[in-house]
């Protein structure tokens, strides 16, 4: 790292873990007397919690939990999942989102998806959790999870062996310890199965008190997570799971109080949002993550029912505020077989701009994530640069050069390169902390 690297504070013993290393508090942060630092490495401050640059990991399921439902250690998270995670933290990001985790056990797209519906800091859930969590800590990393429910989506076995079976899916019945007469959906039948042919199961009708009391699981399993001592908390209502189901008219064909209308059908994401913003603390953020589109505005499906689109998202991304979600993070798609995607570098960063771009000429605050083909640390600068300034951003929005976003969340881009926010500092001339492990190797 050369220049690229600032002396660091004095060596301390991290807090919170029954063995020593050193606390990284700082690595990957940059250094303050800097004024040529660009927005991706300076702080972000959500509510009570502050990033030490705006460098995001994603959620990214790994299939790696305990499937067996008569292990107590079902759907826990394991030491792989704290080497996963934990090396992110290490190297120097802003915040890691723990994987989506099912607030019920048959919320899990596989038997094997992590879960957070077991009671009680006791259970192997919590402890697995908080194991992460500490950590995260003690390497200067914040730490959020994504808590999700699959939907129709679910009691599938790991993609590693559909992809064997050349599938998109494959059925996982009880024999690998699926649920296949509880697989639920806002509607029922064999015309909502999400994928065509034998691959997927097909959903029952979720009853309007088990909505009711699916609410509640959000909120139980928010509450555990606060416990657990995490950082902030993501709601999952996007890539066509339960909760973007009830979103999109495509998907949700109820009569009761959560289908038909926009409101009704929003009712769910309003509901979950201030049930969990109840029971964790005032100061804690609270994250939601949505498909801007279901990519069918050219569809027959769309002409017949309507979809979920840009002009749905930028309506709920309005309603934000008073529903207690600080930070919009928006990605696009998984809803529907007919969806038409044309991916290119900048197809979800651009619906993260409009969104933004909407929200801000609404004189609301709430933050917004791009992720999506961000791979190269100059256009993850380009895509937030000025994002810390607000009146700066208000003049470059008349411009028609606006930042795209407060934060990039980057996925399969740590998978090859665990290290990017280091690399990213060098190539973009920054100097940070570097973590005392590998300091001498950067140097």
């Amino acid at each position: 790292m050369g220049s690229h690297a600032f002396r660091s504070p004095p060596i301390v013993k991290a807090q919170g873990l029954p063995y020593f290393t050193p606390a990284n508090n700082a690595g990957g942060a940059f250094n303050p007397e800097d004024p040529n630092t660009p927005t991706l490495f300076r702080p972000l401050r959500i509510r009570d919690v502050t990033l030490k640059n705006r460098v995001i990991v994603a959620p990214m399921c790994t299939y790696s939990a305990e499937s067996d439902p008569s292990s107590p250690a079902v759907g826990a998270l394991t030491d792989f999942h704290v080497a996963h995670l934990g090396h992110f933290a290490v190297k120097g990001v802003g915040l890691i989102i723990i994987e989506a985790t099912a607030v019920q056990a048959n919320g899990r797209i596989s038997p094997n998806d992590s879960g957070l519906w077991q009671e009680g800091t006791d259970s192997e859930q919590f402890k697995g959790l908080r194991r992460i969590v500490d950590f995260a800590h003690s390497q200067g990393a914040k730490i959020g999870i994504q808590l999700a429910h699959a939907g129709r989506k679910a009691s599938t076995v790991s993609p590693w062996l559909a992809s064997q079976a050349k599938k998109r899916g494959i059925k996982a019945d009880e024999s690998v310890g699926g649920w296949p007469s509880n697989v639920v959906g806002p509607s029922g039948g064999e015309e909502h199965i999400w994928a065509p042919g034998d691959q997927f199961w097909p959903p029952r009708e979720i009853s309007t008190a088990e909505v009711e009391e699916l609410v509640q699981a959000f909120a139980r399993s928010a509450e555990l997570a606060v416990k657990a001592g995490v950082d902030v908390i993501e709601i999952h209502g996007a890539h066509g799971y339960l909760i973007h189901q009830f979103l999109s008219p495509v998907t949700n064909r109820r009569t009761d109080k959560y289908g038909g209308s926009f409101e009704n059908r929003i009712r769910i994401v309003a509901e979950v949002t201030t049930a969990i913003r109840a029971v964790i603390p005032t100061g804690m953020p609270l994250l939601l993550r949505i498909s801007g589109t279901d990519w069918l505005e050219k569809e027959a499906v769309a002409t017949q029912t309507g979809s979920w689109d840009m002009p749905s998202s930028i309506k709920l991304a309005k309603m934000l505020p008073d529903l207690g979600v600080d930070f919009l993070d928006v990605s696009s798609g998984g809803n529907h077989k007919d969806q038409r995607i044309e991916p290119h570098s900048n197809y979800q960063i651009d619906l993260a701009g409009q969104i933004r771009r909407e929200i801000r000429a609404a004189n609301q605050k709430t933050l917004v994530g791009a992720v999506g083909f961000i791979t190269e640390a100059e256009s993850a600068r380009n895509i937030v640069q000025g994002a810390e300034q607000e009146a700066q951003a208000n003049e470059q929005i008349l411009s028609g050069q606006d930042p795209k976003a407060d934060a990039v969340l980057m996925a399969r881009q740590f998978l090859r390169e665990p290290e990017w926010v280091l690399t990213a500092a060098k190539t973009l001339g920054v100097k940070v902390l570097l973590p005392w492990q590998f300091a001498r190797g950067l140097l």
